[in-house]
């Protein structure tokens, strides 16, 4: 009687929430991506669990402070190897309500044989789990990010500790081995792990932005064979033995290439494997490095996950580039001190002198408190500077943080209005040139939202 009543309630509640999403688009305000999930859920409150289990296929979510829509880009690029339906939320709307959406849209009509792939905020995480009971859970890093919404770094991490205790036994956990807080959820689990054992891609020392610096066991301060990115790398505490526990999906080897991409080489236990992909970074090899031990949990063939992930592009605003009036723009998303230093290191890969753009909101998608740009290293940009136009809600702040890291003062051009900034900004780039824009989230959707009017770029919610 139960599932009759649910499925009833789910009967009723979905054609009023897909009404409710082409309203949405006809009225010009976005793909509807997360609307009819809250039109669902506040009719049917159980909604992804009921929706979650016409996945024939299963579902696997994939969360993260940084990377966690590139990642679900390139497992989908994956999956989407042998022909079965992925039902997912390629739009970024990654809540209890933009899963539920996708699962509306994905699980309908006739199609029989359907895979889920999700995106989950971290906080959403553990409600999204206890509903869709993936089998397979990705969990790539925890770094500080949105004190306000989130709390402290820990806050999150006994969450999930919390949620990954109540998951049964057959959910496999994809682990990233060299962040030591999500290495440790994988005690006494079924686990893949992946990471980087390439000493010659580290550093010596934690920055000072570092988060998750001591031991999960024991609390004392942990050593670094290598530091990859903040505390990531071939970790171990010298007081009670714990350690990065062994790679099963490793990158042993990447040649950057700049901004415009790099040669991943990997080590995994179907045998060695490599990749050339237009992401730049250390943190888009660990990206690619997470889907790809994802896609051979699930069974995709090693030589196909490896050619999909070479032919995925980049996510909207992550490493996307557009052209306008002649001009590169290469969006790289910075909403977070962690993922702002590893933005700036790609940048200085790069050679030339350096047009940038940078936009601080502070919405709450962003996070209300941006004391977080004083921790991001953007020292060693300014000598490589040549222009710099500074936008957003707290273009004020930004410029005040440039001033301190050393550009001259009367350099900088403060220009609230994004549109405005970015004409300025475009403007002073040299015909052919590259202009580097650094946004947070909210920063980056407006931006976004400019240049599909000028006709430089498609809406993200048409990839769905």
């Amino acid at each position: 009687m139960n599932g009759y009543r649910e499925g009833m309630r789910a009967a009723l509640a979905s054609p009023l929430a897909r009404s409710a999403g082409y309203l949405s688009r006809r009225l010009g305000r976005g793909g509807g991506t997360s609307l009819p999930g809250k039109v669902l859920l506040r009719a049917h409150p159980t909604a992804v669990a009921h929706l979650g289990r016409r996945l024939t296929g299963g579902a696997v979510c994939v969360s993260a402070t940084n990377g966690k829509t590139t990642t679900c880009r390139l497992l989908a690029a994956c999956l989407a190897t042998d022909g079965v339906a992925v039902v997912s939320n390629p739009a970024g709307a990654n809540l209890l309500t933009g899963v539920a959406t996708a699962l509306l849209d994905g699980t309908g009509g006739r199609r029989r044989e359907r895979r889920g792939l999700f995106e989950v905020d971290e906080a959403a995480l553990p409600e999204v789990v206890r509903q869709l009971r993936p089998g397979v859970l990705v969990l790539m890093n925890l770094f500080r990010d949105q004190l306000d919404r989130y709390g402290e770094l820990e806050a999150i991490a006994g969450r999930w500790r919390a949620m990954v205790d109540a998951l049964p036994a057959e959910t496999h956990l994809v682990l990233n081995g060299d962040d030591p807080a999500i290495a440790a959820l994988g005690t006494g689990r079924d686990a893949t792990y992946f990471g980087v054992d390439a000493p010659a891609l580290g550093a010596g020392a934690t920055s000072h932005a570092s988060d998750s610096t001591r031991c999960r066991r024991c609390g004392h301060p942990l050593t670094y064979r290598y530091v990859t990115l903040g505390h990531m790398g071939d970790w171990m505490c010298e007081a009670c033995g714990d350690a990065r526990p062994p790679l099963d999906v490793a990158v042993t080897a990447a040649e950057m290439d700049g901004t415009r991409g790099q040669r991943i080489h990997w080590r995994t236990p179907d045998g060695d494997a490599e990749a050339t992909t237009t992401l730049p970074g250390l943190h888009n090899a660990y990206n690619a490095t997470a889907a790809l031990a994802a896609a051979l949990r699930m069974g995709v063939p090693l030589a196909r996950a490896a050619t999909a992930i070479a032919g995925a592009e980049a996510a909207f605003g992550r490493a996307e580039r557009v052209v306008l009036a002649g001009r590169d723009l290469v969006l790289l998303l910075a909403k977070n001190p962690a993922g702002a230093n590893t933005t700036v290191q790609t940048m200085l890969l790069d050679t030339g002198p350096l047009h940038v753009l940078v936009a601080l909101n502070d919405r709450t998608a962003d996070g209300q408190d941006v004391s977080w740009i004083w921790d991001v290293d953007y020292e060693p940009l300014v000598e490589r500077i040549e222009t710099l136009t500074v936008t957003g809600d707290r273009a004020y702040d930004m410029a005040l943080r440039f001033a301190y890291a050393g550009v001259d003062r009367t350099r900088i051009v403060v220009d609230p209005d994004p549109g405005g900034a970015l004409d300025r900004a475009v403007a002073g780039v040299p015909d052919g040139g590259t202009l580097y824009v650094l946004p947070t989230y909210t920063a980056m959707l407006r931006l976004r939202e400019i240049l599909v009017e000028r006709g430089a770029a498609t809406e993200f919610w048409r990839d769905r």
